[in-house]
């Protein structure tokens, strides 16, 4: 028992003792001046270390040992000598002042009386007179003073274990204090602020005044070449695929690394710096891969400045790859979402396991709501939430439903995929709503809108004879990281279209197109679908897998990208296929087979993680308050401050 809960214990027993005097006085029994209350100024509490941090003052556990055999010894002399008559107790008086000398200040005239609720339930004979009867039910007692003592015991029990339990909700209730954050980011994709934005909602909410700001250490100062065009070469290169993949792997090497961080440094950090500086934050979080060393610098020569540590952490925003310029094994934490990307990080950055904390990614808290309302999606409630969801948003019930998904700007092949799944749904009879996601692309909405799908099922047919081939030479080959349960599916299909002679159904399918602009509450929608058709974006996967949400890949982009179709794969919770009409005849193969979509689903939920974000922002939060708790002890003992 530590100190502190000793001292803690003591005064509990004393309050106790007192109202076991007040029941032996009107019972009038001469024993109760064994147990009265000396007067306020003979004694008070003095506990070691607070019961709070550990304090170098505070005795070993060979005192702590003596001291609790010595307060037993007392405890059980001051009951015998009750029991027996009311004998003068005063070998435990003398005892009793020795042993609390560490935990106690008194006077020798009026020590306060200790004992222990083990003590009561087992006394042993003193040297007072006769013994007592001992029993371990505290029911024995059969006069007013014992039945005191009893009551106290019992008292004290109670109060020890409620103070442990409220101990144990104090600390698990985050500290209130609101934090100033300054996010690293870049719009080199719409994934990167949708991280930030993610975590800053869960920091406001668990810590309550917290602010924040988003800075583009490229964009947001007047950086130099080639820094300045970051966000117009992102969105030239990642229009042609072959421009992607050389760039990405002619930087993706050490050597490169080296040689852009000493450029930029020289070039850009001095700027980088004082606008770091104007921000005043507490703490820096960079989500994007091109933000985590000349920041990193940056900000420890501010804190050396100011006199105040600032951490610096790492959230990788990439699902099952990255590229080495994530991993600066310099920073304070790095959070990752999969194990191929901790084996990255800790291969390509050598970044020491101590600093990585294995969180998922960081998604939006309406994904974590709907996965905690609905469940399992495959269950009887699950299914109901589903069914209101899809009441809320207009979408037939009776249907199957697909979402189609091309990214925030609506790029991709979109337009050919849509017409692919809407032929393949009818020929195969599978009815079905197409809600397609066309982001800021107003002209494929307004062509989906009117475009005529009769015509789209006839040209379909005409080349039928060539989608067959495909059917059986790209669908039904066996694909390297194709789970098995997918490619059992797809082989009864292919068998039973082939044993019918016929792959076109009798009545064909009922399928409606509904075009979406840019959709704000994609939660809903990815709850209500039964299937996800949409490119390899990390943060798409991993909204998908917190609520079960099958996945067919239609595209990515060479480099980081491909770990996250491998995410899917090798999870074994959907496809990649690049050819729409191999998408739109798998699809169907899908939603014709409930089973193969349970299992889906299930598997999905195995990758997914729908409270990252707030477990994130909790742990940086709660390590950011250590940092400010350090600085004020450190500034209040006049100490320097010096990063660990």
């Amino acid at each position: 028992m530590r100190t502190g809960a000793a001292a803690a214990f003591v005064v509990a027993l004393r309050l106790a003792i007192d109202d076991g005097a007040v029941s032996a006085i009107q019972h009038n029994d001469p024993r109760v001046a064994l147990v009265s209350r000396p007067p306020p100024s003979a004694w008070g509490v003095v506990s070691y270390g607070g019961g709070g941090e550990e304090d170098d003052d505070a005795p070993s556990e060979g005192e702590e040992e003596e001291t609790k055999m010595s307060l037993l010894t007392t405890s059980s002399r001051i009951l015998n000598s009750v029991s027996a008559g009311g004998g003068s107790p005063a070998d435990a008086t003398t005892t009793t002042m020795t042993t609390q000398s560490s935990a106690f200040v008194g006077t020798a005239s009026a020590p306060p009386r200790t004992t222990t609720a083990e003590t009561l339930k087992n006394p042993t004979t003193g040297g007072g007179g006769g013994g007592v009867e001992t029993s371990s039910s505290l029911s024995v007692a059969t006069n007013p003073a014992e039945a005191a003592i009893d009551a106290a015991a019992a008292r004290i029990s109670d109060m020890m274990g409620t103070h442990h339990q409220q101990q144990q909700q104090q600390q698990k209730q985050p500290k209130q204090r609101p934090l100033k954050i300054l996010f690293l980011s870049s719009d080199t994709g719409g994934g990167h602020r949708a991280s930030a934005e993610a975590l800053a909602d869960r920091f406001r909410k668990l810590f309550p005044g917290t602010t924040y700001d988003l800075m583009d250490i490229w964009s947001d100062v007047d950086s130099s070449w080639p820094y300045c065009t970051i966000r117009e070469t992102y969105k030239s290169f990642s229009a042609a695929p072959w421009k992607w993949r050389t760039l990405y792997h002619v930087s993706n090497n050490p050597f490169y690394a080296k040689f852009a961080d000493y450029h930029s440094y020289y070039m850009n950090e001095e700027l980088i710096r004082e606008r770091m500086e104007e921000y005043d934050p507490d703490v820096v979080v960079s989500v994007h891969p091109t933000m985590n060393y000349i920041p990193l610098f940056s900000i420890r020569k501010i804190s050396e400045k100011i006199g105040r540590d600032i951490p610096f952490f790492t959230v990788v925003t990439d699902f099952g790859s990255g590229h080495c310029t994530w991993f600066n094994k310099d920073v304070d934490k790095m959070y990752l979402a999969s194990e191929p990307i901790k084996e990255i990080a800790q291969h390509r950055g050598a970044v020491p396991d101590e600093k990585i904390v294995m969180s998922g990614l960081p998604i939006r808290y309406d994904f974590a709501a709907q996965a905690d309302v609905m469940g399992d999606r495959t269950t009887e409630g699950g299914i109901a939430h589903r069914a209101k969801i899809r009441e809320h948003l207009g979408i037939d019930n009776e249907k199957r439903m697909v979402l189609v998904m091309g990214g925030g700007e609506g790029v991709g092949s979109l337009s050919d995929i849509v017409n692919e799944l809407y032929a393949k749904l009818r020929t195969q009879g599978v009815d079905a709503t197409i809600c397609v996601v066309c982001g800021r692309n107003e002209q494929l909405k307004s062509d989906l809108d009117t475009r005529c799908w009769d015509t789209v099922v006839s040209q379909s047919l005409q080349s039928y004879e060539s989608l067959r081939s495909k059917f059986f030479t790209k669908v039904l080959t066996l694909h390297a990281h194709r789970s098995r349960r997918i490619q059992l599916a797809l082989d009864r299909a292919a068998a039973r279209a082939a044993g019918e002679g016929n792959d076109v159904a009798d009545v064909p399918g009922n399928v409606d197109v509904v075009p979406l602009g840019f959709v704000k509450n994609m939660a809903e929608y990815m709850v209500a679908a039964d299937v996800l058709v949409s490119k390899a974006g990390p943060g798409t996967i991993a909204e998908a897998a917190a609520v079960g949400l099958p996945v067919m890949v239609t595209s990515h982009l060479p480099g980081q990208e491909a770990g996250n179709v491998d995410i899917v794969l090798n999870g074994g919770f959907g496809d990649f296929c690049e050819d729409p009409e191999t998408i739109g005849l798998e699809v169907a193969c899908w939603l014709r087979d409930p089973q193969l979509l349970d299992v889906m689903s299930r598997k999905a939920m195995k990758v997914g993680h729908p409270h990252a974000a707030e477990e994130i922002a909790m742990d940086i939060g709660e390590t950011t308050h250590r940092w400010m708790e350090r600085n004020e002890s450190k500034r209040n003992n006049g100490a320097s401050i010096g990063h660990d």
